[in-house]
């Protein structure tokens, strides 16, 4: 069986498996052939953090193993995660040994429903002879449902004799996904649109890839539309320093409504229509507003109150819809308007975020990725580093921290060739700090930017905007880089604007070639005021 598990992984791809095991997973790994590379992961949210990334990197499900219930248990944020990414994962799950399950031995799991509904598929080989088989229904779940698929697998089956006189209950051959889009719809859509006399265009997550930018492109020229990112998406949309690009939309109702006011027609892709963040009463737009959802995550459709939806391939039915669409003769949106950058901070004075993202906006090149896990900056950040390139922005779509810094490992990973820079909190950091080690180890090279306030910051704002103050503690005792250099991965504490500007000029030119990670730990004052 464990033999034909590791043919299966070579036809799959999944040749490079991050993990980290214990005891019931020693028959699957003594011995691991060496054309399979093993990534160590230190905590089960970085193995899974740096499988994310690896994955939304190639664009292809990654391989994952867990211990047990303390494995699964300890991944489950991570998995959550990583299913509203839409990262595609086989994460295959150890089980005590089959034999003496019904005794519930030490290290027995109670693993089925472990991680709720996040996982898109859940396999229990009914015998050892179905593993390899679970395994490749496991990989098609990940690849077109887009998230992770789990496979609990006592240890004892590895060692089965594989049953070659059966079929291997699963299929063998390639899912070809249609993108050819359906006439009607596209129909549809034009007649949404030709009724528009003010139009606008909303994108999100599920647009970020080469040929619906490149769609959305034409179909916002064809419109002389504005082109709005939604709301605490995970990736990019549109090229955000496109003439048409008009901002982030705000996660509040009422400021939602008076944005989108102006318009009589907007067409969301790739995005639920729409996200928010806490609740506001009221309706999420004017009633002379219509929408229309085109997605292939029939999820976001199901929750979005629109009066025309398409569940398809946007790139497909946005590159249909350009050629469908007269060029209307009307002037073009005022640009959105980019704060200059701050002046340096006075002697004395300590540095802001703003200087921080400012100094990154002049030096990062057009291609780097940008990872962002700081949330009372998350504004400014999005405003001062637009998305030029597909994947230039991601962040952790369901909201739980400890993603960037192994995410940021795994892309590198993936990418070997694009610069990959994470902006993270000090407070955000602590929750996957172990992902240094791996980033390290494994010479993936991102470059850690930490935004060290010397608290909580986003809940000390939270809790104003709430009336009062909270109880926690602040961080102040912390330093990062200490921390990083214990891990290993090399680290430099910055305190003032000629150290900043002096690190980024050296280290920002060798993103794209460098295999060391580098933290920076800049200092800064916390941010003192925060509108989701």
């Amino acid at each position: 069986v464990r033999d034909a598990a590791f043919d299966l992984l070579r036809r799959r791809g999944l040749t490079t498996l991050f993990a980290n095991p214990g005891s019931t997973e020693i028959p699957f790994l003594t011995g691991m052939p060496d054309d399979l590379e093993f990534v160590l992961g230190l905590h089960e949210g970085s193995v899974v953090g740096m499988a994310s990334g690896y994955a939304i990197g190639r664009g292809e499900p990654a391989l994952v193993l867990l211990h047990t219930t303390a494995g699964l248990g300890n991944a489950v944020g991570a998995l959550a995660t990583a299913r509203v990414n839409r990262a595609p994962l086989v994460v295959a799950v150890g089980q005590q040994d089959r034999r003496h399950l019904s005794f519930e031995p030490f290290l027995a799991g109670r693993l089925d429903g472990l991680a709720g509904e996040y996982p898109v598929r859940v396999e229990q080989p009914a015998r050892a002879q179905d593993v390899p088989a679970a395994l490749e229904r496991a990989f098609h779940a990940a690849a077109t449902v887009r998230g992770p698929a789990l496979v609990i697998v006592p240890m004892d089956d590895w060692e089965a004799p594989a049953d070659e006189a059966r079929e291997p209950a699963a299929l063998l051959g390639s899912v070809l996904r249609a993108t050819e889009p359906d006439a009607a719809a596209v129909d549809a859509l034009a007649a949404f649109l030709a009724e528009a006399t003010a139009p606008a265009v909303v994108v999100g997550a599920g647009a970020d890839d080469p040929a619906t930018w490149a769609a959305l492109v034409e179909v916002a020229e064809r419109l002389v539309a504005p082109v709005f990112q939604e709301a605490f998406g995970a990736r990019a949309g549109f090229p955000q320093d496109h003439r048409l690009f008009a901002g982030v939309l705000p996660a509040d109702r009422a400021q939602l409504r008076s944005v989108l006011s102006p318009y009589d027609a907007v067409l969301v892709v790739g995005a639920p229509a729409f996200r928010q963040a806490g609740y506001a009463p009221g309706s999420l737009t004017e009633p002379g507003t219509r929408l229309a959802l085109v997605s292939d995550d029939p999820e976001e459709i199901y929750r979005s109150p629109v009066q025309v939806a398409v569940l398809a391939p946007p790139a497909g039915v946005c590159h249909e819809l350009a050629g469908r669409l007269p060029r209307r003769d009307t002037a073009p949106p005022e640009p959105a308007r980019r704060a200059p950058a701050p002046t340096p901070p006075a002697p004395g004075e300590q540095l802001r975020a703003s200087h921080v993202l400012a100094a990154l906006a002049e030096r990062l090149p057009r291609d780097a990725i940008v990872l962002e896990e700081s949330p009372v900056d998350r504004p400014e950040l999005q405003h001062r580093l637009p998305a030029r390139e597909p994947l230039g922005y991601l962040s952790a779509a369901q909201g739980g921290l400890g993603f960037a810094i192994p995410a940021a490992a795994g892309l590198r990973m993936a990418l070997p060739q694009r610069p990959v820079v994470a902006i993270v909190g000090d407070g955000s950091a602590l929750y996957q700090i172990q992902g240094l080690w791996s980033a390290a180890r494994y010479q993936a090279g991102p470059l850690y930017v930490i935004l060290s306030n010397g608290g909580y910051t986003i809940m000390d704002r939270l809790a104003e905007r709430h009336g009062g103050a909270g109880p926690w503690p602040g961080l102040e005792e912390l330093e990062l880089a200490t921390i990083a250099r214990s891990f290993g991965c090399a680290a430099r504490r910055i305190t003032t604007h000629e150290e900043l500007v002096s690190a980024l000029d050296e280290v920002v030119p060798t993103l794209g070639s460098r295999d060391a990670p580098l933290l920076l730990d800049v200092a800064i004052a916390p941010t003192s005021s925060f509108v989701p």
